[in-house]
């Protein structure tokens, strides 16, 4: 539930506001109490859309539709058509979305697949015996109530995931499913909603779509084998590639429950965990509903402004404009459109089945079932919207205007046309451009393509993102090449199996630690090339291992080694022979491949392999640091439990004067910067240092703890400009200015407090900063910390538990960013 904004209405009609329960597209809904005090779910239409004629001439056909259709999985709403504010309302169901539920508990049992299917087939049947096709299918407009499944779209409106209204009194309505007439630019009917409705039960049957693309969508099989066996048959049959193969609706119903899905579900039908979660959303909403008060945004919710309208940020198109895109070419010259044909644009596969859904961080309010005339529930603020078909180009619609009488337009994913008076148009829709519409706020982008690393047991595995073009993944069996385009593997190579991640060396090659051998190796098709062994680094009568990778800058690469030698030691006047163990810090000219320096640094605790870590890269110099968990009492006791900065000249590796940051715990967080300037963790400030002798420059004030005990300390900073970003443990995210250390902003990831410190990453473009743990990826704007949305992984781990994967950012890109949960990986637009 989300606070009322300071512009919302404090009446919709007879209801009285009490807050938000979700925004969409073209709609945000608000829980209310009506006249006699109960609850009801009212969807107030963005102004810029109640204000198109179009517009409100298909909301009143689906409201009427609707009054036909109601009873069954259909629920009565009441609504105002005709006045200057267009709603809907209905009675407060307890309730969660198709993707909610899914993000929530994972896949669904297949009984109650079973009665969702039979359940959406009835109300199809219902539909189509009008004549009419719904079009309304999607995870965001079934929901999932305790008594059974609501469909709440009963037409296009309803489906949408982008409506917009432009200055020419066109409307624009995408939606987030294909099928294969559609992906032709054929005319829709009743067999599309059967597709439709087998993608649902495939999804709610995995959690994942059965066809990713538009070239599967059209030509390809459905990957079915996550589909209970029972269910496989009927599933199958609604993704036939012809129309005239498909089931009728009734047919599937009969098949799937021939008593009725009402009387299976009467039983129940939900697992427990959703029966919880409604449980819970239901005492909410009659708590807030019976204090009579409504939820009102402070200052922080103030300086978000008010929710934008459909199409913000997206104005009419002016002077020439000639796009390509399925099919059809719109050309606007002098405000006079006329459309070309053009060849059918269907990209190519975008990756792997659709992915997992970011889930909820809680159970969210739902809507209630049957408000057809706007969007349907879109998933809360700082979740992932509908899945859309990622071979569909992004500006694929319709336009349906004629001598200045406006039409609707409809594209997407789903393609088709409507008139001006909400009827179906004859013929097949051809699709035309549209600008392309702005992600809402909150909403975390779509994924393009998930990938997950087929890693065994509790190896470490590194990534790498590779000239943009490739994620490098490393681990103790292989060396796998990732297209960052597509998610897909494009090799392999065993014999550059390495726990470190690799390191990216110029054009054509990157560098692999291997358990013998220094390895170059083509990132473009994964043939070796050059080999180093590590013998070679050695001396005489010295034997070598690389210990940790610290880091790169340019041509030059810098690791640990750890060398063994025998010497001769007198001892009573006896020579013997001992073993030696020391630690190197090395520099190594990738370029040139060649040894340019190395220096010997302070032995580790047994039976630790010291592990140093790279502070700051400069021009004149290199600062590490050795990992406080492999520090001995001695060299704790000589740093009085601070921590030293070791420096060395950065082209002859010659040893520099330490810096001494006694203030600063051996573990702490520290970094440094190109200005000389070191940062640090301390007693829950975050500190900045100069660079020679470690003194104080200026401090940032520790999180207030609100009740919250322990010391809430701060992580390691990302730079960009004159400007850090840093995270502590107490979930803010603070902006600071390098040079004077006032802070520009502080803002929450709104996740619980826990153990861990995020971590921080800023995107290529350096406008959004990441900040990741073990519960999720938020995203700010990096001008003025405005949070933009969070992600996370459906049926993830539970950030609680000790063996759970953290969320890290890697930038990709000047527009991608990739999200990493363990061994699976994430592509996302971002910027």
């Amino acid at each position: 539930m989300e606070p009322l904004q300071p512009d919302d209405p404090g009446l919709i009609g007879p209801y009285r506001t009490l807050g938000r329960v979700r925004e969409s597209a073209s709609s945000v809904r608000f829980l209310a109490a009506g006249p006699d005090g109960t609850a009801f779910v009212v969807a107030l239409v963005r102004p810029r859309l109640a204000a198109s004629r179009v517009f409100r001439r298909r909301f009143r056909h689906e409201t009427r539709r609707t009054e036909q259709l109601a009873g069954g999985w259909v629920q009565p709403v009441v609504a105002d058509v005709d006045g200057p504010l267009l709603w809907t309302a209905s009675p407060y169901v307890p309730a969660l979305t198709l993707r909610e539920a899914i993000a929530l508990a994972g896949p669904l049992p297949g009984r109650a697949v079973r009665i969702l299917g039979a359940a959406l087939a009835e109300t199809l049947s219902r539909v189509h015996a009008t004549g009419s096709v719904l079009h309304g299918l999607s995870p965001d407009t079934v929901l999932l109530a305790a008594d059974g499944p609501r469909v709440t779209a009963l037409g296009a409106l309803g489906a949408a995931v982008v409506a917009e209204a432009d200055a020419d009194g066109q409307l624009t309505v995408r939606l987030g499913y294909l099928t294969p007439e559609q992906a032709t630019g054929a005319r829709p009917g009743p067999a599309s909603d059967m597709f439709v409705l087998g993608q649902l039960l495939a999804y709610a049957s995995t959690g994942t779509t059965p066809l990713a693309d538009a070239d599967r969508i059209a030509h390809g099989e459905p990957e079915l084998s996550g589909v209970p066996e029972e269910l496989r048959p009927v599933v199958a049959s609604c993704l036939a590639k012809s129309p005239g193969e498909r089931p009728l609706a009734g047919t599937v119903a009969a098949d799937l429950a021939l008593e009725g899905a009402s009387a299976l579900a009467r039983e129940g039908w939900l697992p427990d965990v959703l029966l919880s979660a409604l449980a819970a959303q239901e005492s909410q909403t009659a708590t807030l509903v019976s204090g009579g008060g409504a939820l009102r945004a402070g200052a922080a919710a103030a300086a978000t402004g008010p929710v934008p309208s459909a199409g913000a940020g997206a104005p009419a198109s002016a002077g020439s404009e000639h796009v390509e895109d399925l099919g059809t070419v719109l050309v606007r010259r002098s405000g006079v459109a006329r459309r070309e044909t053009a060849p059918l644009q269907v990209s190519r596969p975008a990756g792997p089945a659709a992915l997992p859904v970011p889930a909820p961080a809680a159970p969210p309010l739902t809507a209630p079932p049957a408000l057809p005339a706007v969007l349907p529930p879109a998933l809360p603020v700082h979740s992932a919207p509908p899945p859309q078909v990622p071979g569909i180009a992004r500006r694929g619609v319709l336009v349906a205007a004629a001598a200045g009488a406006a039409g609707l337009v409809v594209g997407g994913g789903a393609v088709y046309a409507l008139a001006g008076d909400g009827e179906d148009t004859t013929g097949p829709a051809r699709p035309a451009p549209a600008p392309r519409p702005s992600r809402m706020s909150g909403l975390a982008p779509e994924p393009t393509w998930r990938y997950a690393h087929p890693a065994t047991g509790d190896q470490p595995v590194g990534a790498t993102v590779w000239r943009d073009r490739l994620l490098l993944v490393t681990d103790a069996e292989r060396m796998t090449g990732v297209d960052l385009r597509t998610g897909r593997r494009r090799w392999e190579l065993p014999q550059a199996a390495s726990t470190s991640p690799a390191v990216p060396v110029d054009t054509t090659f990157c560098l692999v630690d291997t358990a013998d051998a220094l390895l170059w190796v083509s990132a473009e098709d994964g043939r070796p090339g050059h080999r180093v062994a590590k013998e070679t680094l050695a001396q005489p009568g010295e034997s070598l291992t690389i210990g940790n990778v610290m880091g790169a800058d340019g041509p030059t690469v810098w690791f640990t080694a750890h060398v063994r030698r025998t010497v001769e030691r007198t001892v009573k006047k006896r020579k013997r022979k001992a073993q030696v163990r020391e630690t190197y810090v090395i520099a190594y000219d990738l370029a040139g491949r060649k040894q340019l320096w190395r220096a010997r640094v302070p032995e580790g605790r047994a039976p630790y392999t010291p592990r140093y870590q790279l502070v700051a890269a400069r021009p004149g110099e290199v600062l590490v640091r050795q990992d406080g968990h492999t520090l001995t009492p001695a060299q704790r006791r000589a740093a009085r439990n601070g921590t030293a900065i070791l420096g060395f000249d950065r082209r002859t590796g010659k040893p520099l004067a330490s810096v001494p940051l006694s203030a600063v715990a051996p573990t702490a967080a520290v970094s440094g910067d190109a200005t000389g300037r070191l940062y640090a963790a301390s007693g829950g400030e975050l500190h900045a240092y100069s660079g020679p002798d470690g003194k104080r420059q200026w401090r940032v004030a520790a999180a207030h703890a609100r009740g919250e005990s322990g010391v809430f300390a701060f992580g390691t900073a990302a730079f960009h400009g004159p400007t850090l970003y840093v995270a502590n443990r107490y979930q803010q995210v603070c902006a600071v200015d390098t040079a004077t250390g006032r802070p520009l902003w502080r803002r929450s990831t709104e996740a619980p407090v826990w153990r861990e410190t995020p971590s921080t990453a800023l995107s290529t473009s350096g406008r959004t900063v990441f900040a990741g743990d073990a519960a999720q990826l938020t995203a700010f704007s990096a001008r003025d910390g405005r949070r933009l949305w969070k992600f996370q992984e459906a049926g993830a781990t539970d950030a609680e538990e000790q063996a759970a994967p953290r969320y890290t950012a890697m930038p990709a890109g000047n527009r991608g960013v990739l999200v990493r949960r363990g061994t699976v990986f994430y592509a996302l637009p971002v910027d």
